[in-house]
């Protein structure tokens, strides 16, 4: 899909990858609508790095389904028409053992990270079928597809994404409306501050070597994936490495990643 004059949606628009993503559509020609639920982040967007009459600030808890559903004609008021939208709003889980968690955190990361993608797409899809192309981009995580140790829920809302963006893909094949899912590794984002989550200091070697993604590069490689396109997008060496090991070796690769995550989960 080609980026420039198309009109995006972009959740987390206010930080992190999708702060990126934002700057990178506008980069690219591109109309944008940021949305997120912190005011001072939209702020701080539209006041230093606004491109003219290109970008419009959204103000919403993308968890909740009636704020979503007015979404679609703020977004039509402000550039005439939406023809693309990236979920990239979520959060992580504190490094706590499935069976410690309560329900109120199992339930805001299925409310943050899965709910908020099936409301997006659910309030925009009649308006992206009637565009001559559009395109739905869903932010999974590589722990959508090997298991992390005290991140078992924020797993599975993301595993979910996954299979809920390659159920659509499969649903939409032949039409004018193209599906990716982006799986990233490690990412430098600010995610953890905005999860309310103090990240532990880990005693594995892969917590000792990490090396982040640059947000602005994971950008560049969505947005690539998008152009061309494409179905899964990968970002990171880690992301890429682990996906090949976890269909070669499951039980090594989880094995693997579990002595690594040695020391991060609270007992």
């Amino acid at each position: 899909m080609r980026i420039k004059d198309k009109v995006f949606v972009v959740t987390g628009g206010g930080s992190g990858i999708g702060r990126a993503l934002v700057l990178a559509l506008l980069a690219r020609g591109a109309r944008v609508s940021a949305v997120d639920l912190r005011p001072e982040d939209l702020a701080t967007l539209g006041r230093d790095e606004v491109a003219g009459e290109r970008l419009s600030t959204h103000l919403a808890d993308v968890s909740d389904r009636k704020r979503v559903e007015e979404l679609p004609e703020e977004v039509i008021a402000a550039h005439g028409a939406v023809d693309a939208i990236i979920n990239c709003a979520g959060v992580i889980q504190p490094f706590i053992d499935f069976a410690d968690l309560s329900y109120e955190l199992i339930e805001r990361m299925i409310n943050v990270n899965l709910w908020s993608q099936i409301h997006m797409i659910k309030a925009f899809f009649p308006h992206l079928k009637a565009r001559p192309e559009a395109h739905i981009c869903n932010v999974s995580s590589m722990g959508g597809f090997i298991p992390f140790p005290g991140q078992t829920m924020y797993g599975a809302s993301k595993a979910a994404v996954k299979l809920l963006s390659e159920g659509i893909y499969a649903e939409t094949l032949g039409t004018n409306v193209h599906v990716t899912v982006v799986m990233p590794g490690g990412v430098d984002t600010n995610i953890s501050q905005n999860s309310g989550v103090p990240m532990p200091k880990g005693s594995g070697e892969a917590a000792k070597s990490m090396k982040p993604v640059p947000a602005p590069e994971a950008a560049r490689i969505i947005l690539d994936g998008i152009e061309a396109n494409k179905l899964h997008v990968l970002v990171g060496k880690d992301a890429k490495t682990l996906n090949a090991l976890i269909r070669i070796m499951p039980e090594r690769a989880i094995r693997y990643i579990t002595k690594q995550m040695a020391g991060l989960v609270k007992d």
